[in-house]
């Protein structure tokens, strides 16, 4: 695949290498900055494994005073700096540059506070988004947002792309689950913004830092907020004879003001795929799969499945079989939950993020089919069908250059056809490299600049996540 475009090296930077190293050795304690050029290969790309770069170095700090310390040398210095949390992005949101420091948070691992009167966890950046719920289940509550990476993930990762998950139709994504931070700003300050009140005075400065990529400071703890478990859940799916149909039923069932937990969406390359990996019973006749769930009691799960099995039969649902306990469940989301992994062991994909109005469904189903067949590619769709956030996998074969570069031209039509159809270009994956240059194709310029006038104001000499996100060209003199 072609590589993709870069900010140049800083000479001045490459040049005092050795130099910088020694400095940071003696910021940080031992075992705590990775330098070895061996060493750096595993942190030169993330789960967007098309391109590839070595840092200069990683230091992986162990408190939130060390990567103040940090991030104040490589300020002073005008060394570029790449946030690390697990290396999960599927945007390029991590791949470093050659005179970058990472700075990654995997040794900031612990849970620091959980307050049940105030419904809240405080927690390090480097803990998994998982971890949040397993702490707190024992007494009844959990982490509404869980991506499918969530066993990996961490939370600074998270607040980094405003990540969702399967669950996020009904409790929303990161932002609506994140009450406050601690962040290092560029020059090594430290703020916090929130905390653990439902609201915080003065400027949604935690909105702006929410989704930011890394490119307004580092967070290095996080408030979040708790819930309490439901009564009860269940999983049901859906079989239809096609896409469209599957589709369209989702959009009637919010229209008639249904929210049901979750609305997932497997087409039958992606229902065969994760059927084969995890035994989850999914039907092998149907073109399309929605996996429903609903929470609540009994009565409130009834009446709800109720309404969505009249609705799904008015769309020609072929099967509809409701999970029959915990064990059934545990193997519906399995399956759901393991597309990325299952996929991967049958080919090389290119995982898409858009987002689309849930009207637009049908439409961007035969538009995305339309451009594989016109690639000569293949495509697994699995996505967040209740809140429209898209996940076409495009299968491919990465050692034939010709084929990625069909991947990466289809992934960019599909972007701009969720684009064209009043969507976004991400819906929780972020920006990062892969759709930077897409900006343009849903920004206006005058928009761009204010959001880049927004970063600068944190970050002036523009060190921070600095090739990701806006396009390289047309970007204000830093």
């Amino acid at each position: 695949m072609e590589q993709i475009g870069f900010l140049p090296p800083k000479a001045a930077v490459l040049a005092r290498r050795d130099e910088i190293v020694g400095d940071l050795l003696d910021l940080l304690p031992e075992g705590c900055l990775v330098h070895e050029t061996r060493e750096l290969v595993p942190f030169e790309t993330d789960a967007f494994v098309s391109y590839r770069r070595v840092p200069l170095a990683v230091a992986l700090p162990e408190t939130t005073a060390q990567v103040a310390a940090v991030m104040k040398y490589c300020h002073r210095y005008g060394i570029p700096v790449v946030p690390r949390g697990a290396g999960t992005s599927l945007a390029g949101g991590a791949i470093p540059q050659e005179d970058a420091v990472v700075i990654g948070l995997s040794k900031m691992s612990r849970i620091l506070d959980i307050d049940f009167a105030n419904r809240t966890a405080t927690v390090q950046a480097g803990v998994t988004n998982l971890a949040i719920s397993d702490a707190v289940s024992p007494d009844g509550y959990f982490y509404a947002p869980d991506p499918s990476s969530q066993l990996a993930c961490t939370i600074g990762g998270n607040i980094g792309m405003n990540s969702g998950g399967a669950h996020c139709l009904k409790y929303g994504v990161t932002t609506n689950n994140l009450l406050g931070v601690k962040m290092v700003l560029v020059d090594g300050t430290v703020i916090e913004l929130g905390g653990k009140a439902l609201d915080a005075p003065g400027l949604d400065l935690l909105g702006i830092v929410c989704g930011s990529e890394g490119q307004l400071g580092i967070v290095t703890e996080a408030t979040v907020r708790l819930i309490a478990k439901p009564e009860g859940a269940r999983p049901v799916l859906f079989g239809f004879d096609s896409s469209e149909e599957a589709g369209a039923c989702v959009a009637d069932i919010i229209g008639a003001g249904i929210i049901p937990v979750a609305i997932e969406f497997m087409d039958r390359p992606a229902i065969a795929i994760c059927e084969a990996f995890a035994g989850a019973g999914y039907p092998d006749d149907v073109e399309a799969l929605l996996i429903v769930e609903v929470e609540g009691s009994e009565t409130e799960m009834d009446d709800m499945l109720r309404a969505i099995i009249e609705i799904a039969r008015r769309h020609g649902v072929k099967v509809v079989k409701e999970s029959q306990s915990a064990t059934q469940a545990a193997l519906i989301w399995k399956g759901r939950k393991s597309a990325f992994g299952a996929t991967g062991r049958i080919a090389d994909y290119i995982c898409m993020d858009g987002t689309v109005p849930l009207s637009q469904l049908p439409h961007v189903l035969r538009g995305t089919a339309e451009i594989i067949e016109r690639h000569g590619l293949r495509v697994a769709n699995v996505f967040h069908a209740g809140d429209g956030n898209m996940h076409p996998l495009i299968l491919f074969n990465a050692n034939d250059p010709e084929d990625a570069a069909r991947a990466e031209q289809a992934g960019n039509e599909i972007l701009k056809l969720c684009v064209d159809a009043g969507g976004c270009l991400t819906g929780e994956h972020g920006v990062g490299i892969e759709k930077r240059d897409l900006m343009r194709h849903q920004y206006a310029e005058v928009d761009l600049n204010q959001q880049m006038a927004v970063r600068a104001a944190f970050d002036p000499q523009w060190i921070l996540n600095p090739s990701k996100v806006f396009p390289l060209e047309g970007r204000p003199a830093a």
